[in-house]
């Protein structure tokens, strides 16, 4: 069900009887000491396949820059201007519309994409709005963004698993997801001083690193695991595949 594996025929049989299709977005940035830079990428990536695989959804590749400017202190990482993610965004569904998919689901991994994604979809429904040729009631294209770790399994799980060491970046719960995927990738780290890292806001990109010098806000993803990725995956496909089912419903 990944896009990129089937042929121009296959994908023309699949919109004789669906018109949806899921997009995984995350981003290319730092993960703390022992998170991978592409981790945000990744969960969007392997929730999404899941997800397409239980609901018989195709999957689109991933759109693996986001929105990560103040991530940029930290070697590695990548962003997107605003500007330029809302045009890779409108890009995207257009071409995709031109062959008859109206549904789009967009898999999120990365909570700095949603202001923007949200922009772009008023700017995709604004073209169709303002074009007399569209007609009153434009193409019927529709896009929702979903967040994965909002799903209730996955907070659920993040509480029972982690507790309070959670955090809001570079949590035990994304790293966990990445170590299933790739456990050849799993990272051996001294432990990290302190072990549940501040919390609190940030300005830019350098403020970022003045006040969170490893990279982690509030976590300690020292307790991931690939085990604890495997939980939470099985627990949250089943809930986003629902999801998924629901918006083409609607």
């Amino acid at each position: 069900m990944l896009l990129h594996l089937c042929t121009w025929e296959e994908t023309e049989a699949y919109l004789k009887r669906s018109t949806g299709i899921i997009i995984p977005i995350g981003s290319t940035e730092q993960h703390g000491p022992n998170g991978l830079i592409g981790t945000d990428a990744i969960c969007a990536e392997v929730f999404a396949k899941a997800v397409g695989e239980a609901a018989d959804a195709l999957v689109a590749p991933t759109i693996n820059v986001g929105m990560a400017q103040h991530h940029m202190a930290f070697a590695g990482s990548m962003t997107l201007r605003p500007s330029t993610l809302i045009a890779v965004l409108r890009d995207t569904v257009a071409s995709l519309a031109r062959h008859g998919f109206t549904r789009f689901f967009f898999l999120n991994g990365h909570g700095g994409n949603v202001a923007t994604v949200t922009a772009a979809f008023s700017e995709i429904y604004a073209e169709t709005s303002l074009d007399p040729a569209a007609g009153s009631n434009g193409t019927g294209v529709r896009c929702v963004i979903r967040n994965w770790w909002e799903a209730p399994s996955a907070k659920r799980l993040s509480r029972e698993l982690f507790g309070s060491e959670e955090g809001s970046h570079a949590t035990p719960s994304e790293v966990s997801v990445t170590y299933h995927a790739y456990p050849e990738a799993v990272k051996s780290v001294a432990a990290m001083s302190p072990r549940v890292a501040p919390s609190g806001g940030f300005a830019d990109a350098a403020d970022y690193r003045r006040r969170f010098a490893d990279g982690r806000i509030g976590s300690n993803p020292a307790l991931a695991s690939a085990a604890h990725g495997k939980t939470i995956m099985d627990a949250v496909v089943p809930e986003l595949a629902g999801i998924y089912r629901d918006f083409l419903a609607a």
